[in-house]
Parts: C-alpha cells; sequence; structure tokens
C-alpha cells in the first residue's frame, strides 16, 4: 500500500509552487531582457480577442440583419436595430482600437492617441456601406458558382468561406486604416472558427468565391482579381526559403481576373497567373503563367 501524501499545508506547498513561480519569473524577465520593446511598453495591454470577437458578431449582425443578427429582428425593426447595434459596436472597437495605438506610439501623447482612434472609427464607419456592397458580389458568387446551394441566404447562414469573407473584408479596411494588429486578430478568429487563413493586408477584388475553403492560405502581400474562384486546402504563399529582403516586401503570388485553383495547388513567391487561367489540384508552382493557361500535374506514363 502507498502512503497518502500530507496535503494539511495545501496542494501549493506540497507540489513546491514556489519554485515553480520563481523559476516562470526568471524566463519573463530573461524574455524581456532579450526583446528590450517589451520594457518600452510597460502595462500597456494588447488588444482584447474576446472583445474583438463580440465585435465581429455585432458587425456581421448590421452587415447581414436579418439572416446574421439575433433572431427577434424582422424587416419592420431591422433599421432600429442597425442604429443601436452600429453604436455599441464601434464603441468597443474603439477601446481596442486605443489600445492597439497606445502600444504601438510608445510615450505618445493621449490626445493623439484618441484623435486618431476616432480618425480611424470615423473613416471605418463610413465605409461599411461599400463593404456590404462588395460582400453582396460574394454572396451572388458563390451562389453563381455551387449547384448545391438552394438560395443566396443559405451561403450567408451555412457556408464557412462566407464568415471568414466577411471577416477578411472588415479586417483588410481596418488593415488599411491603421489597426494591422486589431486587424490581424480579427482574421486570426476566423480563422480558428472556419480553418480558413487570409492575412487582413491581402488585396481581393469583389466577386471571390471560396468553395469549402478548410485549410486556405492566402499570404499577407497576395493580390487577388475579380470572380476568382478558390478551393479547399490551396495556398498563396511565399518563397521557400529564409526571408531574405526584409518583411512586408511583396512576396506573394498575383491572381488575375477569373482564375480558378482548385484543392491542394501550392503557388509560392510574387508569381503572376494570368486572366482567365486554371490551375488544376495539388499542383505546386513556383513560375508566372501566361492568360488562359492551364496548369495540371503531369501525367504518369506506363
Amino acid at each position: 500500500m502507498g502512503i497518502e501524501p500530507d496535503l494539511t499545508t495545501g496542494m501549493g506547498s506540497y507540489w513546491r509552487l514556489d519554485e515553480v513561480l520563481a523559476e516562470l519569473r526568471v524566463v519573463r524577465e530573461n524574455w524581456r531582457a532579450a526583446h528590450p520593446r517589451n520594457r518600452e511598453h510597460g502595462s500597456a495591454t494588447f488588444p482584447s480577442r474576446r472583445t474583438l470577437e463580440e465585435v465581429m458578431s455585432i458587425l456581421c449582425g448590421v452587415l447581414f440583419p436579418l439572416r446574421l443578427g439575433p433572431s427577434y429582428v424582422r424587416a419592420d425593426n431591422e433599421a432600429a436595430y442597425v442604429a443601436e447595434t452600429l453604436e455599441n459596436g464601434l464603441s468597443h472597437l474603439y477601446g481596442q482600437l486605443r489600445r492597439e495605438l497606445a502600444y504601438s506610439s510608445v510615450g505618445g501623447a493621449e490626445e493623439a492617441t484618441d484623435a486618431e482612434a476616432r480618425r480611424i472609427i470615423g473613416a471605418f464607419a463610413h465605409d461599411l456601406p461599400s463593404i456590404r456592397t462588395l460582400l453582396d458580389t460574394d454572396v451572388e458568387a458563390a451562389f453563381a458558382n455551387d449547384p448545391a446551394a438552394r438560395s443566396v441566404d443559405e451561403m450567408l447562414l451555412c457556408y464557412p468561406s462566407l464568415l471568414a469573407i466577411i471577416h477578411y473584408r472588415v479586417a483588410s479596411r481596418l488593415h488599411r486604416l491603421g489597426a494591422p494588429l486589431v486587424a490581424r486578430i480579427i482574421g486570426e478568429i476566423a480563422h480558428s472558427d472556419t480553418g480558413i487563413d487570409i492575412h487582413p493586408g491581402a488585396t481581393i477584388g469583389h466577386s471571390i468565391f471560396i468553395d469549402h475553403g478548410t485549410g486556405l492560405v492566402i499570404g499577407e502581400t497576395a493580390v487577388i482579381g475579380d470572380r476568382v474562384r478558390l478551393h479547399q486546402s490551396v495556398t498563396l504563399g511565399g518563397p521557400a526559403g529564409p526571408l531574405e529582403e526584409g518583411r512586408g516586401r511583396p512576396r506573394h503570388p498575383v491572381i488575375e481576373d477569373d482564375v480558378i485553383i482548385y484543392a491542394g495547388a501550392t503557388l509560392l513567391g510574387r508569381i503572376v497567373i494570368g486572366a482567365r487561367s486554371i490551375v488544376g489540384g495539388n499542383v505546386w508552382l513556383t513560375e508566372t503563367v501566361p492568360p488562359d493557361s492551364r496548369v495540371e500535374q503531369a501525367r504518369p506514363t506506363f
């Protein structure tokens, strides 16, 4: 028979948690010593992912109130719901923007931070109608390209790819307005929920259709034209090997209008896929192809 430990002095003492806590503190201090930027920020707080999840839930309802809003929203109270909810959502978003701006501008005046957050919120709010118009083209493209769909409403309610695109359109606008960290968190919220990873720095034209989408990756500097169709597990990635010329440089593919890229294709580097081209499934592509091309895996010979 084993001897039961005496726990009368508390579980923490039994497990010697004081030693663990001391070692964790040393690890944190070593990290901060190696990354002085962290010390500069002091107690500055990051944007909250949980709050931004709530903001995106609100914005989805604002953009598509009858389909993505709460069940009590009807045609007769839709406008009132949007008016009340939008102000609430923007107020929460403003708070998260202030956190990002305070973190990124060490020593900056609080008044300047407030003014910049107000500027971004104002510009973003006035961009919402154009974001909704762009999303309408995405919904229509999804319905037009998927014979399994029975209505555009079904697309919004059942297709995770459209949820990812809504998040991308919102995050992309915030990224361009000067809130890259908030935008990136919004993109990662969609990534966690849908398995679709779209960097908010990417540029995507109207009427994008992502079929299924799980495992799809679109990198930061990718450029995608109009009416492009992408299938699951497509990667629009950077070149293989170490980062040589610095962050932010154009390093992801350019996909021109009306291109179709089938499941599992991997496209790497700053290559151009010419308009109306078709890239077959599981193709590995690192070279530019002209318009109206068809790129497929090599067929085995026997």
